[in-house]
């Protein structure tokens, strides 16, 4: 990677990736894309993801030679607009690869746990499965599997992919997600001692702090390719827990915290279709994975940075 563009540069995983880019790569090497104007430390352009042209233009003209396509509706709001999560998720996806078949550019796009179902096993989920998921969220990623690697098989494109879990994160706010109790969790944990989860005790999902997702980002694009058997959504995890468990790791530091439970069914239907650990095995086998934040050390990290 030596130019980047970035879709979704203003979302959870991309207002905090084009940082750590260009950090890496240096400012001007990554161009930030929103949909939405917003104040940026390096280059950055407005542009509508199902806007095929736009998009080929902006990543022509910058030179760059990587794309990485982060815009997507997330799983909950999905499930409110259905039609136009599809037309945005599927829409912008088809064109993101079009770019990079056209302009021969490395490509990246994150799948998710989201993207396992019902029938997938639940525990020790594989890499290689049973995939029937039932949101819109994950018949959009489910697909957008497929059509990574259609592109890599039939046209060539270096497409690359993981599926993330549930991500925390101290600097953006919840975005939409299922899994964003456990970043809402520690907002409200220090502003007000206490948090009502919409989210059952005792339901079990996988999740991963922020610099670890990252961090995944970057190995997995500087990764040989060669060795690279499923190129696609790699089953990745840093930890798995419930809510009381990440309460109750909180209460280690602020001992009066307490936690209720307000279910709500639309998310809770859609955290019980996923599984409660999946297996990470392939990604650390063939391009080295290896999570540094467990539960306990992303607490202690989480509520510093937030308490800042």
């Amino acid at each position: 990677m030596k130019k980047i563009i970035v879709t979704g540069a203003l979302g959870q995983i991309g207002s905090e990736l084009v940082g750590k880019l260009r950090a890496i790569y240096g400012t001007d090497a990554v161009l930030a894309t929103d949909i939405r104007a917003a104040q940026q430390d390096g280059p950055f352009e407005i542009l509508d993801v199902t806007e095929g042209k736009r998009m080929h233009e902006l990543a022509k003209d910058f030179g760059a030679d990587t794309m990485i396509h982060m815009a997507a509706l997330l799983s909950a709001t999905a499930e409110k607009n259905p039609v136009f999560a599809w037309n945005l998720n599927m829409g912008g996806l088809m064109n993101a690869l079009e770019v990079s078949r056209e302009l021969n550019l490395q490509f990246f796009t994150p799948s998710s746990i989201g993207a396992f179902g019902p029938s997938t096993p639940k525990d020790n989920t594989p890499q290689d499965t049973l995939q029937r998921p039932t949101t819109m969220y994950g018949v959009n990623k489910v697909a957008g599997e497929l059509l990574c690697d259609y592109y890599f098989t039939r046209f060539g494109v270096d497409t690359r992919g993981v599926r993330f879990p549930g991500l925390i994160s101290y600097a953006t706010p919840p975005g939409g997600g299922t899994t964003d109790y456990a970043v809402d969790i520690y907002y409200k944990a220090i502003e007000e001692g206490k948090y009502t989860s919409y989210i059952a005790e005792g339901t079990y999902m996988d999740m991963m702090y922020m610099p670890d997702a990252l961090q995944a980002i970057v190995d997995l694009m500087e990764a040989d390719g060669s060795k690279l058997v499923h190129r696609n959504a790699f089953n990745i995890s840093a930890m798995s827990f419930e809510p009381s468990q990440i309460a109750a790791e909180i209460q280690k530091h602020i001992p009066s915290f307490t936690v209720e439970y307000d279910v709500d069914p639309v998310r809770q239907a859609i955290a019980d279709s996923w599984p409660n650990a999946i297996d990470s095995s392939a990604a650390k086998a063939e391009w080295g994975f290896k999570a540094q934040y467990d539960l306990a050390s992303m607490t202690v990290d989480m509520l510093e940075k937030l308490k800042k």
